[in-house]
């Protein structure tokens, strides 16, 4: 009987890390989406004073994502040790690029949008030439609206798949990836909502991952 117990308790570690995991990625990327927002509303708002004045605001929200980072890291990892033997290579591969390369451009533009807010913080007039400003910002917004975005979506749509198969998590949670993702990578326009759309995602999932597992495990202590 302890025997199994304890193979129990190693069952339960694997899910509900990459649960947990995938909640503070979604709380933490969030938080600091939703700073910077009131901070600095809108692109056409996002004039170099108005940033300036919002600096240090805008740089604790800038300071969230390498945690968040390292969270959506530990989730793709933990999720990966979880599905073990039954994930499909094609949709694995996918999965683990996907994420890597979105992983990479949320670095990406942080670092550049952390670098313009330290010169303008700074008081540095190279940024105020006429395009600079302007070219480092369209940069930011590229790389995450739209480069990122996309990844998110196919991120999605291959874990979708790979819980379809494996039964990780109800049906319909797969399902709604799915239109999610088409909504990602089909979108004409970027709003701030759709940065919601795949940390709610991950969190939907991260929860459910929980909390099935914890339905096996006490399945599981009874009939031992």
């Amino acid at each position: 009987m302890s025997e199994k117990a304890e193979l129990i308790g190693q069952e339960i570690r694997t899910p509900r890390a990459a649960g947990v995991a995938g909640i503070v990625f979604a709380l933490l990327l969030i938080t600091s989406d939703v700073m910077i927002w009131l901070h600095v509303p809108s692109a056409s708002e996002a004039q170099p004073a108005v940033v300036a004045r919002h600096s240090r605001e805008i740089a604790i929200a800038l300071n969230l994502r390498p945690f968040a980072g390292i969270a959506f890291l530990w989730f793709i990892g933990v999720v990966r040790h979880r599905l073990g033997n039954l994930e499909d290579r094609f949709f694995a591969t996918i999965f683990l690029g996907s994420g890597l390369l979105y992983l990479a451009m949320m670095f990406l533009s942080g670092a550049v949008a952390h670098a313009v807010l330290t010169l303008l913080a700074t008081g540095s007039g190279t940024l105020i030439t006429p395009g600079s400003y302007d070219l480092a910002r369209q940069e930011v917004f590229r790389i995450s609206a739209v480069y990122a975005t996309r990844m998110a979506g196919v991120f999605m749509m291959s874990t979708s798949t790979i819980l379809m198969q494996t039964r990780v998590v109800p049906r319909w949670v797969a399902i709604l990836g799915y239109i999610l993702a088409l909504v990602l990578l089909l979108s004409a326009s970027y709003t701030n909502w759709l940065a919601l759309v795949f940390p709610l995602w991950v969190m939907l999932v991260s929860r459910w991952m929980i909390l099935v597992q914890g339905r096996n495990l006490e399945t599981d202590s009874r009939s031992a």
